[in-house]
């Protein structure tokens, strides 16, 4: 019997996990703070940082002074334990040396939008729990509500200027410095007293935290495994390592958003140049597109539209790739890109999924297309990226219930919801079980936009469920509307949302804005939408309203929700 029990303690030891040699020698943990030491070490005196300072200083930072700056602030945290740092800058050198540096200590970075109402930065601070805020000089002042209830927190201010030391550097350089001291008296370890390596890729890496537009924003928990891989994929979906020479980033997008969808790292594993900008300024970037030889940059179709629209707009002499998101743009943009020769990379995603994860990816056979088909297919969401699995599209409905996973026919005409999994999917909301199980419903990620799947795989975005416009039980895509519309010479933008109808239910309202120089009214606009457009009767609008500029977010998405207020009659200085 003994002999029995040993033999079944031996087979018992064999299938348990063992505490002995669990090391797996032929892996090693995912972490995108890895980057920036890899390229200090293999390109020193490659130029990393290119941006012009709050005084007015062209400042250029190389591969091994921005891995230091890093470092020090790396340290700074690491001696007085802060693991929890918000960041509130515009895109500028220390918004990039603090996402490596924040990183590199162990801690976990809070980066939010600077456009926010002060409530709403108090709420994200304080529900993210955060221990120290970096913020850039400009901003001081948004935080007096948070402070008023946290007035002990500590504040580094960052002065956006070209010293590193002495009279006109600030807090933020002082932190630096006084971290590059402190490795320097605990044995100078250097990058290796880091965590360049983290010991757990699942662990959070950061908080990204959603709009809260319609309620209170939600922090998107980010790790270390699913920002590597996500800036992994758009180093080969942005084709950020496919040209001659280094590319030359330019920094459009906001850093805050989503983490710029992860390019901070993208760029820094190929050891391309960051071309920082505090604000986006249309002479200025045309300027750099110009002059400097810019290669890349990210913006979504809001901006690109104004800056095809500038009046320094001028077809480039060399190619510029540009990753193009945040809303479904239209093909006369990108037919107007094209002609700029600003190549759009047509690529879509949400906070939820580290920015983009799925790209419309450009077949050879559409060359012979005419240019109008060959520009709507290069306008669709496409498919999955290479390092997550196929984008789904599934049934939705009252008779469908929760967490059912079915997909829709490929037909290009069954609507669904667009779904995700894979690696670059958010690990969950942070402090809200709830809404992550929500979010999960049934082992996919739910994006919450409605899509059709077409027979070749790529999916195309119709709408948002809530802008689904139902008249007359006829379903109108506001951004199929707002495509149409924007064929209209005279147009700039245009924005659809339904109002009340006492006979269809709703109808269509659109919202535009004009071209520099043009004069047109929203009747012209309605009488050239039922006689001389391609606009179905039924989606005509029934008033087009004219306005200066359209209400949008940091990112360039229009705000529908403000403008759906503003049909209710709401005060339009009170709803923003």
């Amino acid at each position: 019997m003994a002999g029995a029990v040993s033999r079944l303690s031996q087979l018992a030891s064999q299938l348990l996990p063992s505490s002995h040699g669990t090391q797996k020698n032929h892996l090693h943990t995912l972490s995108p703070t890895f980057f920036l030491p890899r390229a200090a070490d293999i390109e020193p005196d490659a130029t990393a940082v290119v941006h012009v300072t709050a005084n007015n200083k062209t400042l250029r930072r190389t591969y091994q002074e921005l891995a230091d700056r890093a470092r020090g602030l790396a340290y700074y945290l690491k001696a007085h334990n802060y693991k929890r740092i918000g960041i509130l800058c515009p895109n500028t050198p220390a918004f990039l040396e603090s996402f490596f540096g924040i990183a590199a200590a162990g801690g976990v970075s809070v980066a939010i939008n600077y456009r926010l109402k002060q409530d709403d930065i108090a709420y994200i601070f304080d529900h993210a729990e955060v221990e120290v805020i970096i913020v850039d000089t400009e901003f001081l002042g948004l935080l007096e509500k948070y402070r008023e209830s946290h007035p002990n927190i500590l504040i580094i201010e960052d002065t956006d200027t070209d010293a590193v030391e002495g009279q006109l550097c600030g807090p933020f350089d002082e932190a630096v410095l006084e971290g590059l001291k402190y490795d320097v008296h605990t044995g100078s370890k250097g990058w290796t007293g880091l965590e360049a390596q983290t010991p757990d890729e699942d662990a959070l890496f950061s908080l990204a935290y959603t709009s809260g537009t319609t309620a209170r924003p939600k922090g998107v928990e980010y790790t270390h495994r699913g920002v590597y891989l996500a800036a992994l994929g758009n180093v080969v979906e942005a084709g950020l390592n496919s040209h001659k020479g280094r590319c030359k980033y330019l920094w459009i997008l906001p850093m805050f958003h989503a983490t710029g969808w992860t390019f901070p790292w993208s760029v820094t594993m190929v050891r391309g140049t960051h071309y920082c900008l505090r604000k986006v300024d249309y002479p200025i970037i045309w300027r750099m597109l110009k002059e400097e030889g810019i290669t890349h940059f990210s913006a979504a179709p809001t901006v690109n539209t104004l800056l095809c629209n500038a009046k320094e707009a001028a077809k480039l002499e060399q190619p510029v790739r540009v990753a193009v998101a945040a809303s479904p743009p239209t093909a006369h943009l990108f037919q107007q890109m094209t002609e700029l020769n600003l190549h759009p990379v047509h690529v879509y995603g949400l906070t939820e999924t580290y920015g983009p994860i799925t790209k419309g990816y450009y077949m050879p056979s559409w060359d012979d297309l005419p240019a109008s088909e060959r520009f709507a297919k290069m306008a669709r969401q496409g498919h999955g990226f290479i390092t997550s699995l196929p984008v789904r599209v599934i049934k939705t409905g009252d008779d469908i219930p929760e967490g059912t996973i079915i997909d829709v026919k490929k037909d290009g005409k069954e609507i669904g919801e667009i779904v995700f999994v894979g690696n670059i999917c958010a690990k969950g909301y942070y402090k809200n079980p709830e809404a992550t199980r929500k979010l999960f419903a049934g082992g996919v990620l739910h994006s919450g936009d409605l899509a059709v799947w077409h027979e070749d795989g790529a999916v195309q975005i119709l709408d948002r469920a809530k802008d689904i416009i139902i008249s007359g039980g006829e379903n109108i895509s506001s951004i199929a509307l707002e495509s149409m519309l924007a064929k209209h010479p005279d147009i700039l933008e245009a924005a659809v949302v339904a109002v009340s109808d006492s006979h269809w239910g709703e109808r269509p309202k659109a919202f535009v804005t004009i071209q520099p120089g043009r004069k047109i009214t929203g009747e012209d606009i309605i009488k050239w939408a039922k006689h001389a457009s391609d606009i179905s009767k039924f989606m005509v609008p029934r008033e087009v309203e004219i306005l200066d500029e359209l209400p949008k977010t940091s990112t360039g998405k229009t705000k529908k929700n403000v403008l759906r207020e503003w049909t209710k009659g709401a005060d339009r200085n009170l709803v923003k």
